[in-house]
């Protein structure tokens, strides 16, 4: 048992059981969860596993003796008669017999009807008149004289459901707990298991439950098939009735006008239409009283209007993906096409977006402790009194602009919310920020759709102000920034009119469109950013993702920003586990593509795997370095401790620096084994966590801090010249052994000076540069030991002899643009000359010769007099 099992076993004894317990003593029964957990909450509400064991055998034996199979009615049946009683699990349903003036009840699996009730016990619980409720019955048998009369005798009938609880201890219960143990114990008394979801994902399960708590909610949930939409209305609370979107007429769902009798609205806490799709019998009278209903609680009857309480929960499956439905019709595409109309969708208060939810698999099906059903479904139902839409208020204040019923959407969601999470009506400012993000993006996604399909809908900005610190919040949907290429298609766009979302803003708005900005990218590394139809260019800026975003990549991210690079330094605490360096590897590769063309060196700052008894860090990072090796790749490593690693960014020579919250820990769990899945296959596929990342770019001296950082004067600079070493010889870095001294003669070479000269006047020529003397083509550093000792023995000598050679082959002009220092690496001597590029042509006179050299991808390329002409003209214009 885990720490949040002893935790919820302690403070709530009596009131859970173990979640798999369900399935070891259903078998065959077909009978909601609810039902077996109240059984199991009578004699496995325990941690101790003979208890447990003893009670399961309990409710097996009841199940055996009393719940009633149908291809077994006849057996039940003969059992009465021949004992004369016996109690029985059934469905019970009761009908008002008008001609006898008595009320009648059916038992649905037995299948006997016409079995008198008494008045009292229909009246103390009407919902037997209403789609029937499942009892504890003692049913007797008595041969008549007379076959026109029932033989069956209901002696007793006890709902399956607590007959009492204490709210304030629940509330008293709850401040024991965190947000996030609160919201797994939920999970857990839903069946599933927490590890296997996310914050969102959690939120949308969560989102089930609003309508057993919030009175008069309307919410629809669209999504594939098998993620267990319906689940929750039909096996989570007696107070909940699931029906066929076929089935439904007038009549049923609120009045018989003939007999006078109430519909399921009247008293249900929540009525749940399934296979809310395709076509169906078009009922336009039920259409316009469902839209009366969903917006006033109240229908008529007759000359009389009566009010109602019920939630009605719309739940169907998607047909086509969410690109395809935003691409060519909008997300209510399955709703029945007389109810695809946008009086009657405006009245849904929130739009769970079912497609985020995963296909529900073994592994996702909790064995822990959570609320017996029947005691969860009583607390919601009492809280369905209580009204917390505007406990936010204080905070937060929402946008103007907004309909009216907008706002009453996102009040009763985050109201409903409140009551699941934090039942006693308070919570952290920040808590209470997330919940009503999630609220209004809800009700953003309905009215989003009704802008595709109703052109009288003008666009409004779905936010909020946070009144203590004056911060605009603008919320989004995902499929906003997942595809926003997609998303803004209006009804007004398709008919000509102008489309205000994608006006062209003015400069005031301009500034409030930054903080809003999606992007996507187009050709291989141009990132654009789209700012409500705005594309700009990449620049320093801030992004936010939100938990389950889809869409995102490592090219995407940091794709523009690697171009050309050819040193990179990644710090992140947590390149450890198998999954971390995976993701590492997957930068590498995206580096890859974007580096520059002389090759790249990748160095990572991370901390050392202490949390594992047997880790393969090292032989991850060895393999990364040994296979990259082949492609260009020089990749080195140091393990600091995790206390003095805290920033986790990527700093790139192109000048920028990519500040990330999570560093590159930024997918979702996914199956890594699978070769077939597109999440293993494709980064863009794979949800994410919830992360920021801020681009930022760097002046010289700070880029250089980042590659000399925490060392001495002299460190930095050993430092740097190891980071260009790494990066091997390119455009601008040049590597030479020596100026003049022959290392195969071994001896002097004053020919040799032209080499360093020629690369001088090519970076002059070019684009500037770095030359290295004293390192090989290998990246071997030989140091300047031998050159000294032909060149005056002190590095005020060597320093000498460099400058003359540059006034006097390259001009005493061009002096100022090189510089020249001195740096000790591993115990050697190398020179460092960075050159800039000249403001006009410069050529190398070299034994009575003119040359003009350039730089040609790592090499140096002296040009023809044509060659040299055409250059000159395209560089300098002249």
């Amino acid at each position: 048992m885990n720490a949040l099992d002893k935790k919820i076993t302690t403070q709530f004894a009596g009131m859970v059981v173990r979640k798999d317990l369900v399935k070891m003593v259903k078998g065959n029964a077909i009978v909601p969860s609810y039902v077996l957990e109240y059984l199991l909450g009578q004699y496995c509400a325990t941690s101790e596993e003979d208890s447990i064991a003893s009670g399961i055998e309990t409710v097996r034996e009841i199940l055996r003796e009393h719940y009633v199979h149908r291809n077994e009615a006849n057996l039940v049946k003969s059992k009465i008669r021949e004992r004369g009683r016996l109690k029985v699990i059934d469905k019970i349903t009761v009908k008002l017999n008008d001609k006898r003036d008595a009320y009648e009840a059916t038992f649905s699996n037995l299948k006997i009807g016409g079995v008198l009730i008494d008045a009292d016990t229909v009246k103390n619980n009407q919902k037997l008149l209403v789609g029937g409720v499942w009892c504890l019955a003692d049913l007797e048998y008595q041969p008549p004289g007379d076959p026109n009369i029932v033989p069956w005798i209901l002696e007793k009938l006890k709902p399956i459901q607590i007959s009492h609880f204490d709210y304030d201890l629940y509330l008293e219960i709850r401040q024991q707990f965190s947000t996030e143990e609160w919201m797994d114990l939920l999970m857990q008394s839903m069946g599933l298991n927490p590890a296997a979801f996310d914050w969102r994902k959690k939120m949308i399960q969560l989102t089930r439950l609003i309508p057993f708590c919030e009175r008069n909610y309307n919410l629809i949930e669209m999504g594939p098939k098998g993620t267990g939409k319906s689940h929750i209305y039909s096996e989570f609370s007696p107070h909940g009735i699931l029906i066929s979107g076929g089935e439904v007429t007038v009549p049923k769902l609120f009045v018989n006008n003939h007999t006078k009798e109430i519909g399921l609205v009247g008293y249900w806490d929540v009525v749940a239409f399934d296979e809310f799709t395709g076509k169906k019998r078009r009922d336009q009278a039920l259409v316009d009283i469902l839209k009366n209903y969903m917006a006033n609680k109240s229908f008529s009857r007759g000359i009389d209007t009566i009010g109602a309480e019920a939630s009605i929960a719309f739940v169907g499956n998607t047909r086509r993906d969410v690109p395809y439905m935003l691409k060519h019709t909008d997300l209510f595409d399955p709703v029945p096409e007389h109810y695809h109309d946008s009086a009657f969708l405006d009245r849904l208060h929130y739009y769970v977006p079912g497609w985020e939810v995963e296909i529900i698999r073994d592994e996702m099906f909790s064995d822990g402790y959570g609320f017996v059903l029947d005691y969860l479904a009583e607390i919601l139902h009492h809280m369905r009194v209580h009204d917390y839409t505007h406990k936010y208020t204080d905070n937060f204040e929402l946008l103007g602009g907004l309909s009216t019923r907008d706002e009453t959407s996102i009040n009763k969601t985050f109201s409903g919310m409140m009551k699941v999470l934090f039942p006693n009506g308070d919570a952290p400012a920040e808590e209470m920020k997330k919940i009503l993000d999630y609220a209004i993006e809800g009700r953003k996604r309905v009215k989003d759709q009704l802008l595709r399909i109703d052109t009288t809908f003008d666009p409004v900005e779905f936010g909020y102000k946070d009144k203590n610190t004056g911060e605009i919040c603008h919320i989004k949907t995902k499929e906003e920034q997942e595809f926003p290429e997609h998303y803004f298609r209006t009804a007004k766009a398709a008919t000509g009119a102008v489309d205000k979302r994608k006006a062209p803003p003015s400069s005031s708005e301009k500034a409030s469109l930054e903080d809003r900005s999606d992007y996507f990218v187009g050709e291989k590394g141009d990132l654009k950013l789209i700012k409500r139809g705005i594309i700009v260019k990449p620049d320093e800026k801030h992004l936010t993702f939100k938990e389950d975003q889809k869409g995102v990549s490592f090219e995407s991210l940091f794709g523009p920003y690697l171009k050309g690079a050819s040193r990179i330094i990644v710090q992140d605490a947590f390149i450890r586990a198998f999954y971390q360096t995976r993701n590492f590897m997957e930068f590498i590769e995206t580096a890859l593509d974007y580096k520059h063309e002389g090759g790249i060196s990748v160095h990572l700052i991370t901390s050392k795997d202490t949390d594992r008894e047997s880790s393969n860090q090292l032989d991850y990072l060895e393999e990364i370095q040994a296979n990259t090796k082949t492609a260009g790749v020089v990749f080195t490593w140091e393990l600091q401790p995790a206390s003095v690693i805290h920033a986790r960014y990527v700093v790139v020579d192109t000048g920028w620096k990519i500040s990330l919250d999570r560093g590159l820990d930024i997918f979702q769990r996914y199956e890594m084994n699978d070769a077939f899945t597109l999440t293993n296959r494709r980064q863009d596929q794979r949800p994410v966590k919830a992360f920021e990342v801020t681009y930022i770019q760097l002046k010289d001296d700070e880029l250089f801090a980042y590659w000399g950082e925490n060392v001495s004067e002299n460190e930095k600079g050993s430092k740097v010249v190891m980071e260009l070493i790494r990066g091997l010889e390119n455009k601008t870095l040049e590597f030479k052994s020596t100026l003049q001294w022959d290392v195969h003669q071994k001896k002097l070479n004053k020919d040799l000076r032209h080499e360093v000269m020629k690369t001088i006047a090519a970076f002059l020529n070019t684009h500037g540069g770095i030359l290295l003397i004293g390192v090989d083509d290998d990246g071997e550093i030989l140091g300047l030991n031998n050159d000294l000792s032909v060149s005056g023995k002190t590095l005020d000598r060597y320093s000498q002899l460099l400058s003359t050679l540059i006034a006097d082959h390259l001009g005493a002009g061009f002096s100022r643009l090189v510089d020249f220092r001195f740096e000790e690496v591993e115990a050697n001597t190398v020179c460092v000359v960075e050159v800039e590029q000249a403001p006009k042509a410069v050529f190398l006179e070299w034994k009575n010769d003119k040359e003009f050299h350039i730089r040609a991808g790592n090499t140096t390329k002296l040009l023809d007099t044509q060659e040299a002409h055409e250059h000159i003209e395209m560089h300098w214009g002249k």
